[in-house]
C-alpha cells in the first residue's frame, strides 16, 4: 500500500512539473505571438516581403509594361483629339502593356544589347579623340 501511495505522489509530482513546464512554453508563445502582430513588426515584415528578389522581378515586368503600353499610346495618339483614335490608342496601350509585361525578359535582354551598344561607341569615339 505504501509503495503504491509513493508511486502516486511521484506521478503527481511529475505531472505538475509538466505542467509548469507547458505553462511557460505557452507563456513564451503568447509573447512571440503579441510581438509579431504588433504594428510596426507586421510593417517590418511587410517591407522585407517587398524586398524579395520575386517581388522586386514582379514590379519591374509590371513597370516595363505600363511603360511600353504608355509610350505607345503616345506614339499612336499624340496631341490628337479624335475619339476613334485615342479609343484605339487605349486598346493599343493595353495590348503592348500586356505584352510587354509577360516578355520583360527580352525587353531587359534586348534594352541591355542597345545601351551596352551605345556606352561602346561613345567609350570608342572618346578612345579617338584622347588619342588624337
Amino acid at each position: 500500500m505504501n509503495s503504491e501511495y509513493e508511486n502516486l505522489r511521484e506521478a503527481i509530482s511529475l505531472l505538475k512539473k509538466k505542467r509548469q513546464i507547458e505553462k511557460n512554453l505557452i507563456k513564451e508563445q503568447c509573447h512571440v505571438i503579441i510581438e509579431s502582430i504588433k504594428p510596426m513588426n507586421l510593417i517590418k515584415g511587410a517591407i522585407k516581403d517587398m524586398s524579395s528578389s520575386e517581388i522586386k522581378g514582379n514590379i519591374t515586368d509590371a513597370l516595363i509594361g505600363i511603360g511600353t503600353g504608355y509610350l505607345s499610346k503616345m506614339l499612336f495618339v499624340g496631341g490628337s483629339h479624335n475619339l476613334i483614335k485615342k479609343g484605339l490608342g487605349a486598346l493599343l496601350q493595353s495590348g503592348v502593356t500586356n505584352v510587354a509585361a509577360n516578355n520583360s525578359d527580352k525587353i531587359k535582354s534586348a534594352a541591355g544589347s542597345v545601351v551596352e551598344f551605345f556606352l561602346n561607341k561613345f567609350s570608342k569615339k572618346q578612345k579617338v579623340e584622347t588619342a588624337l
